[in-house]
């Protein structure tokens, strides 16, 4: 029961990250860094001066967050290297403007668009701290993704062939006493042919419509005696076993369908504000 509870823990997830992108990537890093600003010590005095420039000390909080949050380890000199990658950024930055490259249109394009990027990183995760989803919309998207789910998993096997015939064919052959897995052996799936067209133990959701449909319909140890139809080509599919699939309580996943939601309602968002954008 353990091991089911768990394959489905995965396919919730799996469902609800299938919707996320790079602005879910740019959200899940804020977050990160914000976790690691909330430890880094107090404003500190300048980091140094350089030819009569001073160095903030916010410049290295927020390296030192950003080390931190990608899991640096805590070591005596950390600080340290940051102060001396501090300086050596001032000597050649110094060393560039003296050269005129910042006066370069490619140079000056690159320094917007970075601008841009801290912009709506900080933009975002402000939005998340202010819009984060509520018990409510958590509960609503667990039933939505545990009713598509359904409550029993299926073990099958399929071969997939690439036309109508072929699988009739694959029929009559299985009528007359032919070995499923021996047939699968010619399936034009790569993932399962060498394993005699073992799909292992699935919900119905995991598959295209069609093939879900035909699969639930199908007595334990059936095959289907019709060719099945979908994208992918004809299938000629067999159940193998069904057993019953427990869900995972809510509160054991409440942490991952909070971060898959709270990314979807970004996404949702952005998309809104670009339909009231005036874009000529």
């Amino acid at each position: 029961m353990k091991n089911t509870q768990r394959r489905l823990t995965v396919a919730l997830i799996a469902s609800l990250f299938a919707l996320t992108g790079c602005v879910g990537d740019q959200v899940a890093s804020s977050n990160a860094a914000t976790k690691a600003e909330t430890t880094a010590e107090p404003a500190a005095a300048p980091v140094a001066t350089v030819n009569g420039q001073v160095i903030p000390g916010e410049y290295a909080e927020i390296l030192l967050a950003s080390q931190r949050a990608q899991g640096a380890q805590e070591a005596p000199n950390l600080v340290e290297n940051i102060r001396k990658d501090l300086i050596r950024r001032a000597v050649l930055t110094q060393a560039a403007v003296k050269a005129g490259v910042d006066k370069q249109a490619s140079t000056a394009a690159r320094q917007d668009l970075a601008r841009q990027n801290v912009l709506i990183q900080d933009y975002l995760q402000d939005w998340v701290k202010n819009n984060p989803p509520t018990d409510e919309e958590l509960k609503k998207e667990y039933d939505t993704i545990k009713s598509r789910l359904g409550d029993k998993e299926y073990r099958a096997r399929h071969v997939l062939v690439a036309s109508e015939k072929e699988a009739n064919d694959l029929i009559a052959r299985l009528k007359k006493g032919a070995k499923f897995a021996t047939l699968a052996k010619k399936s034009l799936d790569p993932g399962s042919k060498d394993r005699g067209g073992d799909l292992g133990w699935s919900n119905a959701g995991s598959y295209v419509p069609q093939f879900a449909e035909a699969l639930v319909k199908l007595e334990k140890g059936k095959y289907t005696t019709a060719p099945v139809k979908t994208d992918f080509g004809y299938h000629v599919i067999l159940l193998e076993d069904v057993r019953e699939l427990q869900a995972p309580p809510f509160e054991e996943v409440k942490q991952q369908l909070q971060m898959g939601l709270q990314q979807r309602k970004v996404q949702e968002y952005i998309e809104e504000l670009e339909k009231q954008a005036e874009v000529k």
